[in-house]
């Protein structure tokens, strides 16, 4: 850490957001403003939001510009998953000189699924001499993992990971892009024919560009899960009943000019008891590699790698960058 504390803004302070602020204040960051619309949140404190058991002195404020003009190094984004929706919260932290880092994960590669808000994002960020990108749990196990491994490989065929997550520790933002509560012709509707860009979409074209591959062409495919049986989910606030959907399956399938495949799968879900996330890569090929994170939490490990990857986005070029464009997350010590 600098002898200068980092200044940050948390936008967004739900699940995620509270995780986030111990950690920042474990690792000697200067939290100088949390921003959050929720009225049962707004005025308290940050320290009890995220119960440390004791006040920071920074307030819950729902004003994200009076935050944003006191001159924070750089705000995270704890907000919604699709950049359509990302876009003017980029922007505003933009054009107040704060750069930003966000957990919204088609902000972890979106030249593939948004390109002309990226653009548009990159131009603005460039003005105003600020570095804006997409983080978390992708960063590191939908991203570098694989690509670490393709490393070691002498010639590879397919890349091809699969990944689970509870739906129910996201939020309901989340929980809308995964079709969550709807009916198989309300999936269709809403998130089949409006071809709803999942996560996965984002991770081949990340990939490509790390390890120098030419993608030319991906696709995905939208799978609803559903149950026989009742299923409780807190984010909705009931039962999920049968015939709703308990969340999708997602992937998709990249091909590339040098002739490697790479496929994701993505599963978010609202879980029954006994489920857990996974996180499995198979590089195909010689060798062949497999490799398995047995229970990955998936929370914990999204906060962490947001926050360690605060002093490189600082330092990273102007524009909407994306990681795969930095070195790989680096590990921060607890200093408190």
């Amino acid at each position: 850490m600098a002898d200068k504390p980092t200044r940050v803004v948390l936008y967004g302070s739900g699940l995620m957001g509270s995780v986030i602020i111990r950690y920042l204040i474990e690792k000697g960051f200067d939290l100088v403003g949390v921003i959050d619309n929720n009225p049962d949140l707004v005025g308290k404190d940050a320290g009890a939001v995220a119960g440390l058991g004791r006040d920071l002195g920074v307030v819950v404020s729902d004003d994200a510009d009076a935050v944003l003009s006191q001159g924070a190094d750089i705000a995270i984004l704890t907000l919604m998953s699709l950049m359509s929706d990302m876009e003017p919260f980029f922007a505003q932290c933009a054009r107040h000189g704060v750069n930003a880092i966000s957990t919204c994960e088609e902000a972890f590669y979106p030249r593939t699924t948004s390109p002309e808000i990226t653009d548009r994002l990159d131009a603005l960020a460039k003005e105003h001499g600020v570095t804006l990108t997409g983080s978390g749990y992708q960063d590191v196990y939908w991203g570098n993992l694989a690509t670490v491994i393709a490393g070691s490989t002498q010639r590879i065929e397919s890349m091809e990971g699969v990944s689970s997550y509870n739906v129910d520790d996201y939020g309901i933002a989340l929980a809308k892009v995964h079709g969550v509560g709807m009916t198989p012709e309300q999936f269709q509707r809403e998130i089949a024919e409006a071809n709803v860009p999942s996560f996965a979409m984002n991770v081949p074209g990340w990939i490509a560009s790390q390890l120098g591959l030419t993608m030319t062409e991906i696709s995905q495919v939208l799978m609803p899960r559903y149950s026989d049986h009742p299923v409780a989910s807190t984010t909705l606030g009931r039962d999920i009943e049968p015939g709703e959907a308990l969340g999708m399956a997602a992937r998709a399938t990249a091909k590339t000019a040098e002739g490697v495949a790479i496929i994701m799968e993505v599963r978010g879900l609202v879980y029954e008891p006994g489920d857990t996330d996974l996180n499995d890569w198979v590089i195909r090929g010689e060798p062949t590699t497999a490799v398995s994170v047995d229970k990955p939490n998936t929370v914990e490990l999204t906060c962490g790698t947001i926050v360690n990857r605060l002093p490189q986005v600082i330092a990273a070029p102007p524009g909407f960058t994306t990681l795969e464009l930095l070195p790989p997350a680096k590990y921060l010590p607890v200093v408190a």
